[in-house]
């Protein structure tokens, strides 16, 4: 069973549908004893980091997802949900995130090193490089394309666990792994064919 943790941060039934269309039994959730029982656990997210992180702390669902990640379970980050597990946000000065990754997040900036204008957010399709393997991208040619909406970015403080990146203003740290805790920048419940394959191999991980 795949547990989706619902902590009220707006439409998240995007990853839901996704995987009952990979044939898994799926539940959006914010219950404690149905999330620490799951097979694998997705962590979306919507919003901004220091609501996101209130909405998590208020329902008990840091120590959770904490848990979880010290337990082994297969866990998946998306878009904010990758966020949430690094240590802090330029998007909420003072908000302490999970910190069960090492790293910060960042605004993209609006210029490039060339000085020319970028739009913030980035809304739209960009291309991954593989700075290190990672069990996501198993048959997910290097250069695919997936699906991006974000206006802050990850630098991750151990570059050894940055399996993809990509550039947009600047280069993006675009998904982990650590042990069985995975996260993605991008939307693979959004990314059409490629995204599939990225949440079929999470889905493969024991």
């Amino acid at each position: 069973m795949v547990a989706v943790i619902d902590y009220g941060a707006g439409n998240i039934r995007s990853v839901e549908n996704a995987m009952k269309l990979l044939g898994q039994e799926t539940v959006l959730t914010s219950d404690r004893e149905t999330i620490l029982s799951a097979d694998h656990v997705i962590l979306p997210g919507v919003g901004a980091f220091g609501d996101a992180m209130q909405r998590l702390k208020a329902g008990g669902m840091d120590e959770v997802i904490r848990k979880v990640c010290g337990q082994g379970t297969p866990f998946l980050g998306i878009c904010l949900g990758l966020q949430l597990l690094f240590e802090s946000s330029e998007e909420s000065p003072g908000a302490e995130g999970l910190g069960i990754l090492p790293g910060r997040i960042y605004r993209i900036p609006e210029r490039d090193a060339e000085g020319n204008s970028v739009k913030v957010p980035e809304i739209g399709w960009n291309d991954l490089t593989y700075p290190n393997a990672g069990r996501l991208f198993r048959d997910v040619p290097e250069h695919s394309f997936v699906y991006f909406v974000h206006s802050y970015y990850l630098k991750a403080q151990d570059p050894s666990i940055v399996t993809a990146a990509t550039r947009y203003s600047v280069s993006i740290d675009a998904s982990v792994e650590r042990g069985n805790v995975f996260a993605c920048q991008f939307h693979p419940e959004k990314s059409e064919r490629i995204g599939m394959q990225i949440l079929r191999n999470f889905l493969a991980v024991q």
